[in-house]
């Protein structure tokens, strides 16, 4: 179980997240929701170590936990950004294998073993010699997650993962996440779509921005 305590974080001055805390259980939901401006991006940042709170404590089941450690061997939170962030000129198969070789020091033969297991499981294996710029919104989203799940998380997080898809493409996108839960991967999904998160989530969270 990952539970925060306290969590607080400002920029300039003006402070995002107040003494926040929770809880998101094992091989769970969780779905973050709220206005623009309300903190969920910058919330799910500092849940995967990309931003360093000012105060507040993780624990991972029961063990103090700093996600912006990257001494750490194992990455325990991978995330799938909104704009995907895959590499132009690097094929489906290389952008899922680059970090497991380079990070984790997986040989090319088990990182590619692996990212074709991943690429059966997603329904992307006929896509696996091609290019970012040859692939759909809905494709570009499921290599974006096999690729963070290349990295072997413990938790998984997700920053709108709908946005920049066609509307008719939610249900699939939820369909994923849906499944990948029966893998028993924890993870957190922040969306500004309510009827997407109630879909999706074992626990729902909403935040409002504050009032500085």
């Amino acid at each position: 179980m990952l539970k925060l305590k306290n969590i607080t974080k400002s920029f300039d001055g003006k402070t995002i997240l107040n003494n926040l805390n929770l809880e998101v259980k094992d091989n769970s939901i969780l779905s973050i929701v709220g206005p623009s401006g309300a903190g969920k991006t910058t919330l799910l940042r500092c849940i995967a170590g990309l931003e360093k709170v000012d105060s507040g404590t993780f624990t991972l089941n029961d063990k103090p936990f700093d996600p912006a450690d990257e001494s750490r061997k194992e990455r325990v939170i991978g995330v799938v950004f909104q704009d995907f962030n895959l590499f132009p000129h690097l094929s489906v198969m290389e952008n899922i294998a680059l970090a497991p070789e380079m990070v984790l020091k997986q040989d090319k033969k088990t990182a590619q073993k692996n990212v074709t297991e991943l690429l059966a499981q997603l329904g992307l294996t006929s896509l696996k010699d091609q290019y970012p710029f040859e692939l759909s919104g809905g494709q570009k989203q499921r290599v974006a997650i096999a690729r963070a799940l290349a990295m072997q998380p413990k938790i998984l997080c997700y920053d709108e993962p709908t946005s920049a898809l066609d509307p008719s493409l939610r249900d699939t996108v939820a369909q994923v996440i849906l499944d990948l839960k029966k893998t028993g991967i924890t993870q957190i999904v922040i969306t500004h779509d309510p009827d997407f998160a109630k879909k999706i989530a074992d626990q729902l969270l909403e935040v409002k921005p504050l009032n500085n």
